[in-house]
């Protein structure tokens, strides 16, 4: 559930929207900022957040360009601006070797695990399949809003951009913990070989 957390200014811009795209903006634009307000009262560090960032970022600007704007043609593509936008974040964040789940596991590892490799390259590797996710999501609601499909397909791929990765997120840790645990065995085996 900590995962979902970092995306729930998205959420209440996909609630508040059909009110108004601006109003959805400015919602998730607070949501964003209350969620980031809420990790420092925790003492949370706040170093490392590129999706908080991130998010705020592109809700200032979306919120800007709504209220100047409200009729824009974007409107029509906003599920897919929305989408490239957290693609970017991922893309950017493992390019710059900080992937946007870092922040998000350290919430529920303890710190001597966070200077471990595998705990940074159990991150990469999530990171890049929410970003192959979002990027996926963002190209089928280009092509959903162009070809003026019905909302329900917007829904369900929005859906499932969430719910493969979330799904991948919770099962692949253990699985690469695994993975580590048996190829340590055999190099160790290997080495006693080597000695006797």
């Amino acid at each position: 559930m900590n995962y979902l957390r970092g995306f729930i200014p998205w959420l209440v811009l996909a609630g508040v929207s059909p009110a108004g795209w601006q109003w959805g903006a400015l919602a998730g634009l607070a949501a964003s900022a209350v969620l980031l307000i809420l990790d420092r009262a925790a003492g949370l560090s706040l170093e490392v957040r590129p999706l908080e960032y991130g998010t705020i970022v592109y809700f200032a600007g979306l919120a800007i360009l709504a209220f100047a704007r409200p009729d824009s043609d974007l409107k029509t593509y906003s599920s897919a601006l929305s989408m490239g936008w957290l693609a970017l974040i991922a893309w950017v964040s493992i390019a710059v070797r900080r992937p946007f789940t870092l922040a998000i596991a350290r919430r529920m590892t303890p710190p001597e695990v966070w200077r471990v490799p595998l705990f940074h390259r159990v991150n990469v590797v999530i990171t890049i399949a929410w970003a192959l996710s979002f990027t996926a999501t963002a190209i089928a609601q280009v092509a959903i809003a162009a070809y003026g499909m019905s909302a329900i397909f917007s829904i369900l791929v929005q859906i499932a951009s969430f719910v493969l990765p979330v799904r991948f997120t919770a099962t692949y840790p253990e699985r690469a913990r695994a993975r580590f645990r048996q190829q340590a065995g055999a190099r160790l085996d290997a080495q006693e070989g080597l000695a006797s």
